[in-house]
């Protein structure tokens, strides 16, 4: 009887184990840290990106409404944002690579902020706008608005706001 107890409590112990590892691996898959209902829409400036194979993340400078500098924190550094989208293979398919979207690059996207408040967010199923080399768009607009502007992904062009309902990724089959 107590080998079989032994048996019991060590088995319960290894299954808790493996669901605790487990959880980060599939935390890592879900965008459940987006708030889908809410869309941001930033022009930008790249100051990197991350092409990691599960989630590239292109982090960028918001443009201020005239279009003429970045955003900056209380000790004037520039704001930086991170727009996390799908695994660099996938990102390619749609031309978001490093060389095509290297540092100094303009562009456009709408994006669903973190719930954490931080800077950062996820791009659904909007497209991403890259404005013609050094140019940026006219005070209040963005990269879409521009003719030369090239879209990547196949994604609506994002409305700032509050959307009816709460767009999540992790139903899509």
């Amino acid at each position: 009887m107590m080998n079989i107890k032994k048996a019991l409590i060590g088995g319960t112990a290894m299954v808790g184990i493996l669901a605790a590892s487990m959880v980060p691996s599939l935390a890592h898959h879900s965008f459940a840290m987006f708030d889908g209902r809410q869309v941001k829409v930033f022009t930008g400036v790249v100051t990197r990106i991350n092409p990691d194979a599960n989630h590239l993340q292109i982090f960028f400078a918001p443009l201020d409404e005239a279009r003429q500098a970045v955003l900056r924190n209380d000790n004037g550094e520039p704001q930086i944002w991170a727009v996390e989208m799908s695994g660099a293979a996938q990102a390619a398919q749609d031309g978001i690579s490093v060389n095509g979207f290297a540092p100094g690059t303009i562009f456009s996207v709408g994006l669903h902020p973190l719930r954490n408040g931080q800077p950062g967010g996820d791009r659904g199923e909007s497209a991403l706008y890259k404005c013609p080399e050094n140019t940026p768009p006219a005070a209040g607009e963005h990269c879409w608005d521009l003719p030369e502007s090239t879209a990547h992904g196949d994604g609506e062009i994002p409305v700032e706001g509050v959307l009816e309902e709460e767009y999540n990724p992790d139903e899509e089959g």
